[in-house]
């Protein structure tokens, strides 16, 4: 029974602890960029050192299990390396330094909304209007964004709180920066957001057909760094010397990033999503920006506005209702899903969806299940895109 719990637990206890780990290089990233440092360096730096952090892992725990690496798969890797490593993570640092560490995560807040309606066009999550989970979800989404939007658009007097008296508070919204600078970080933030999910779901796809998640991540980290790395040349070529960092914050930067939100973060976000989809896994995003949000106010002296409070109120809802919803979808075992992918390569994990009488069977159609329900169960389809 303990071991059962325990079992039901730790998806959870992962994501949380993640955004406990996402929040502090939100404000260690954010601190190092407003003091000069690259954000492309930044970027090359932490995938380097997540690749060396994760490499040894994967050589040893996965040296008798590790598939076969086909053309297919190695172009999903390519594809994994550039949508996150190059295109989200610099996306995502340029917009944080151009606006702030508060504002960059409430924007982010959007993910699982983005990676629900992506799903539900790949038919990776399945939506039926008369069960009373799938409306927890539609809801717990559209509260999520509706909280993030608040936050955006409604700023209102600044909230004091016991910590932040006798303290000079950098402003939040455009005051804090250029209008202009704003303008432009507010857009990759939002280009970031749209990205971001296409990587949570294409990881998912990667894994049915490659289902070792330490040596996808070493891969990703690995493939990034020479990817941001040629980028990183070309965009720094006239300024040598942003490559030098000492023992300061920037180094402190490169190493939190690289080993908890890049080496860990891909392995355990890969591990959920097998096990409960990509939309779980991003339902967790705005615990990152409440603690993120209290942490700038303590350590950046960001200013928290009474909008990001009552967004924060509305996010808590929203997350609620699409954890508990998603809690209802019977997820099929990782053992299974790897019988699953051997049959068929490039297959994303079954969802088992059930009426909540606890019964059902894996069938290709639609299935009553003796107490006057039924049975779904979904085989999502893939063409090779994500």
């Amino acid at each position: 029974m303990g071991w059962k719990v325990l079992n039901d637990v730790k998806p959870y206890l992962s994501m949380v602890l993640l955004q406990v780990g996402f929040a502090g290089m939100n404000i260690v990233a954010v601190s190092s960029l407003k003091g000069g440092m690259s954000h492309f360096v930044l970027v090359v730096y932490r995938n380097l050192v997540a690749t060396a952090f994760m490499v040894p892992f994967a050589l040893y725990f996965e040296r008798e299990r590790r598939p076969k690496m086909t053309i297919t798969i190695f172009l999903k890797i390519m594809w994994l390396a550039f949508l996150e490593p190059v295109l989200d993570q610099n996306l995502y640092f340029m917009g944080a330094k151009l606006t702030s560490a508060g504002f960059a995560t409430a924007l982010i807040n959007t993910l699982p909304a983005v990676t629900f309606v992506l799903a539900l066009i790949l038919r990776m999550e399945k939506v039926r209007l008369r069960s009373l989970h799938s409306q927890a979800k539609i809801v717990g989404t559209v509260l999520t964004v509706a909280g993030a939007v608040l936050m955006v658009l409604y700023h209102g007097p600044a909230v004091r709180f016991p910590w932040t008296k006798g303290h000079h508070h950098a402003t939040i919204g455009a005051q804090g920066a250029a209008a202009r600078d704003w303008l432009n970080g507010t857009i990759m933030l939002i280009a970031s957001c749209m990205i971001w999910p296409g990587f949570f779901i294409l990881q998912s796809n990667t894994l049915g057909s490659y289902p070792a998640e330490l040596s996808l991540t070493a891969l990703i980290c690995g493939m990034g760094s020479l990817m941001s790395g040629a980028v990183a040349l070309v965009a720094e070529r006239a300024n040598t010397g942003v490559w030098v960092i000492g023992f300061d914050n920037r180094l402190l930067t490169v190493v939190y990033a690289g080993i908890v939100c890049s080496g860990v973060a891909y392995y355990l976000q890969g591990v959920v999503s097998r096990q409960r989809g990509p939309v779980f896994v991003t339902a967790f995003n705005p615990l990152s920006m409440i603690i993120t949000a209290v942490m700038g106010s303590i350590i950046l002296k960001e200013e928290i506005a009474l909008g990001s409070v009552i967004g924060a109120v509305i996010i808590v809802a929203g997350l609620y209702f699409l954890i508990w919803g998603k809690s209802k979808d019977k997820i099929i075992s990782p053992s299974q899903v790897s019988d699953v992918s051997d049959e068929g390569a490039g297959a994303l994990p079954l969802t088992l969806v059930t009426n909540g009488h606890g019964h059902g069977h894996i069938k290709e159609h639609e299935l009553g299940d003796g107490n006057g329900g039924h049975v779904d169960v979904e085989t999502p389809a893939t063409n090779g895109h994500y």
